[in-house]
């Protein structure tokens, strides 16, 4: 069997779609046969202009290759990444054109990787396998403006159902996402394979005890995109401003709204919150072990109902307490499944507040989660249900 891996980004690149996908390649390299080949096509690291790392352009072993394709510098927003898109499909499409395949594998945010994965399917006579992050046509229309966005989502609808229905199985990465699917799609083969703790955060104990500041404030952690789906910007300025005396914010990452969250700072007259660039995973770790609480927000958009941010899983795994401004599927999943965890609606800075005056500022590990959501077991079984599909006539 040759199987066919399609991701954008993929270590050392910082970014959800990285880690899983090169934990799915792990785990598929673990349990294929001698006589299966593996080929993954990605791209050198891009997510972050002030995040780079070397990574070799092939990597390869035993029934294995991997191929990052180098992309133009590009900037953040819509048209930068459409852009360096186009290069990378153009590469996969140019590596892939004399290759025969059986199954397709592609792993997806924004449509387009599940399109190019479909379309070489359909070339290649091959299985296909889509592993959806995101409903790009969900979330097209809130952030666009009103008068771009009708056209944007009939297009990006006709795209998607012509993705979606060539695919043999469609893995969902947040269970508020299937209600989407079974309604326009109704007899998709699905499963429902979530994002997990990776095993640098299994093996990151929580401290057992965290000085606080010198003037007693507490340090509340974001690290990750600073984008639109974030709305740092609209949140964190009151917030801060509002828990001055109480505690400093220490926000990690970099995104197409840092400027704008830099501007309402300023704005503000906001004097405790520290902006960093995106970090390396262990120095990252470090920087949540000496964390107080831990926080995440989404924007006021409908589509964000439907989203688990992978984000959750390394938070809950450290045993801090999380403080998490989010709806839908993202805060039954909170209350749920992490304790010490408080949830606020997105937007709503008193609602923020009441929710962070109800969380213990203690670490408490939280066994039964890490094991439930270990990346490593996730994907290994994502591995086996992906590789079925080259077994079956």
């Amino acid at each position: 069997m040759r199987l066919l891996v399609l991701s954008f980004y993929y270590r050392p690149d910082l970014s959800a779609g990285s880690f899983r996908a090169t934990t799915l390649v792990e785990a598929l390299r673990a349990c294929v046969t001698p006589a299966t080949h593996i080929d993954v096509l990605t791209t050198l690291p891009n997510r972050y202009a002030t995040f780079t790392r070397e990574a070799a352009q092939v990597e390869q072993g035993p029934g294995w290759e991997l191929r990052r394709i180098r992309l133009p510098r590009h900037r953040s927003d819509m048209s930068g990444q459409a852009w360096a898109f186009a290069h990378y499909a153009g590469g996969v499409l140019a590596h892939v054109a004399a290759r025969p395949y059986d199954v397709v594998f592609a792993t997806s945010s924004r449509l387009m990787t599940a399109t190019l994965g479909a379309w070489i399917a359909r070339r290649k006579h091959a299985r296909l396998y889509l592993d959806i992050r995101d409903i790009f046509v969900d979330t097209i229309k809130d952030v666009l403006p009103s008068s771009k966005a009708r056209a944007a989502r009939m297009l990006f609808s006709h795209i998607e159902s012509w993705t979606v229905r060539r695919a043999d199985r469609v893995n969902l990465v947040s269970p508020g996402f299937v209600e989407y699917f079974r309604e326009r799609y109704p007899d998709l083969s699905l499963s429902s394979f979530t994002n997990g703790v990776d095993t640098e955060f299994l093996t990151a104990a929580p401290a057992s005890s965290v000085d606080r500041e010198s003037d007693g404030r507490v340090r509340i952690v974001y690290a990750g995109n600073i984008g639109d789906g974030q709305a740092l910007h609209q949140i964190l300025p009151h917030l801060a401003a509002a828990l001055v005396t109480q505690a400093r914010f220490i926000v990690i990452g970099d995104g197409g709204r840092r400027k704008e969250l830099e501007a309402a700072l300023g704005q503000a007259g906001v004097t405790n919150v520290e902006l960093r660039d995106p970090l390396s995973r262990d120095a990252l770790i470090e920087v949540y072990r000496n964390a107080h609480v831990l926080f995440l927000h989404l924007g006021e958009l409908p589509a964000f109902e439907r989203v688990l941010p992978s984000k959750l899983f390394e938070y809950a795994a450290l045993g801090k307490p999380v403080l998490a401004g989010v709806a839908g599927c993202a805060a039954r999943f909170v209350r749920e499944e992490i304790s010490n965890a408080a949830v606020f609606t997105p937007g709503d800075v008193q609602d923020a507040l009441h929710a962070y005056a109800t969380l213990e500022l203690v670490d408490r590990p939280r066994e039964e989660f890490v094991t439930k959501y270990a990346r490593a077991k996730i994907a290994d079984a994502m591995a086996r249900d992906v590789l079925q599909l080259g077994y079956v006539a």
